[in-house]
C-alpha cells in the first residue's frame, strides 16, 4: 500500500517542465534578477531555492491519513484536465480511496505560510487573502474521476497577486504566497472532501494530483508578481 501511495502527481513530461522552470529560476536568482522579489518574501535566495526544490521533490511523497470507503473505478491512467495530464496510480487490490497529504503541495506550503504569518504578524490580512482565494478557487475547482479535485493551472495566479497587492503594497509578496498556496488547499481540497469518495480515485492527495501544479505555480509566481511590485522589504506589520 505504501509504495502505491507514492507517485508523481503529473506526467513526467509536465513534471520536467516544472523542473525546467525551477532551473530557470535558479539561474535568475543566481544572477540577482529575482533577488529583489524574494527579499520581499523575507527569505534568502538559498532558502527560496530550497523551498522550490523541496516542493518539487516533495510532490512525489504522500502521507496517508485514512481510507475512505468506496470502489476504485480507475487505475493506471493519464487524465487530461485544462491542458495538464494527471497520473492515476496503478493499483491491484484497494479497500477504497486513500486520503493522504502531499509533502510538496501541502506540508511545505503550510509551514512556510505559518512562518510568514508569524514573522510579519499578518493575521487579519492573511485570513482575508486565504478566504477570498479559497472562494475563487472553489468556484474553479472541478471533481475529476480517478484524480480527485483539479484546478485550472494559470487562472488564479494574477488574481492572487492583485489581491495581495490590494491588501498591502508593503506585504504583497508574503500575502501572495499565503493566499495562493493556502487558498488553493482550502478552496480546492478541504472544501471538497465530501466529493472525494465518489470519484473512484485510488489516492486522493491534499495538495497532490489536481492541485499541486496550481499550488506550486500560484504560490511561487504570485510571489514574484507581487514581490516585484512591492516598494521595500517588509518589517513588522503595524
Amino acid at each position: 500500500m505504501h509504495s502505491q501511495v507514492q507517485y508523481l502527481p503529473i506526467t513526467p513530461v509536465f513534471f520536467a517542465i516544472l523542473v525546467l522552470a525551477f532551473g530557470v529560476l535558479i539561474v535568475l536568482i543566481q544572477l540577482g534578477i529575482l533577488r529583489y522579489a524574494y527579499m520581499k518574501l523575507g527569505v534568502s535566495s538559498g532558502t527560496a531555492m530550497l523551498l522550490l526544490f523541496g516542493s518539487l521533490i516533495g510532490s512525489y511523497f504522500n502521507i496517508p491519513i485514512t481510507v475512505l470507503p468506496g470502489q476504485v473505478a480507475r487505475s493506471g491512467e493519464i487524465i487530461d484536465f485544462f491542458g495538464m495530464q494527471y497520473v492515476v496510480p496503478l493499483v491491484h487490490q484497494w479497500p477504497g480511496t486513500v486520503l493522504a497529504v502531499n509533502v510538496g503541495g501541502a506540508i511545505i506550503p503550510t509551514i512556510m505560510s505559518t512562518y510568514l504569518v508569524l514573522r510579519y504578524q499578518l493575521w487579519l490580512r492573511a485570513a482575508i487573502a486565504v478566504l477570498v482565494i479559497a472562494v475563487i478557487i472553489h468556484a474553479m475547482a472541478t471533481p475529476v474521476q480517478g484524480v480527485g479535485i483539479a484546478v485550472p493551472v494559470f487562472a488564479p495566479i494574477v488574481v492572487t497577486a492583485i489581491l495581495a497587492f490590494l491588501l498591502s503594497r508593503e506585504y504583497a509578496a508574503p500575502l501572495a504566497y499565503i493566499g495562493g498556496s493556502m487558498g488553493t488547499l482550502v478552496g480546492a481540497d478541504l472544501m471538497n472532501l465530501d466529493k472525494i469518495g465518489s470519484l473512484g480515485a485510488p489516492v486522493a492527495s491534499i495538495g497532490g494530483a489536481g492541485t499541486f501544479d496550481g499550488i506550486f505555480l500560484t504560490g511561487i509566481l504570485a510571489v514574484l508578481l507581487a514581490g516585484l511590485a512591492a516598494p521595500s522589504r517588509p518589517g513588522l506589520a503595524r
